[in-house]
């Protein structure tokens, strides 16, 4: 009978796997936050030009990107990772 390895995240992946989940998570927040905004007038008038609102609006525009390139990174070390266990399991 074989037996799998047991794979151990690393402190990296948990770290970056909460920040891929912050990351998204709150862009998610934000692009409803100016779709809720946007629904009661805040858009009118100029409403989205100062205070916190420009940040809200251009969120999602980097965080969505990132947190897809981190899942990828994310991905990627974790297949590595298999990999040379499995050439460690077979000498």
């Amino acid at each position: 009978m074989t037996t799998q390895p047991q794979s151990n995240p690393q402190r990296i992946d948990r770290v970056l796997a909460y920040l891929v989940a912050g990351l998204v998570g709150l862009s998610v927040i934000a692009f409803f936050a100016v779709i809720a905004a946007t629904a009661v007038g805040a858009g009118a008038n100029d409403g989205f030009s100062h205070g916190i609102w420009p940040f809200v609006i251009s969120f999602p525009l980097f965080g969505l990107p990132l947190g897809f390139v981190m899942i990828i990174a994310l991905l990627v070390m974790s297949t590595v990772r298999r990999s040379r266990a499995t050439k460690q399991g077979r000498q």
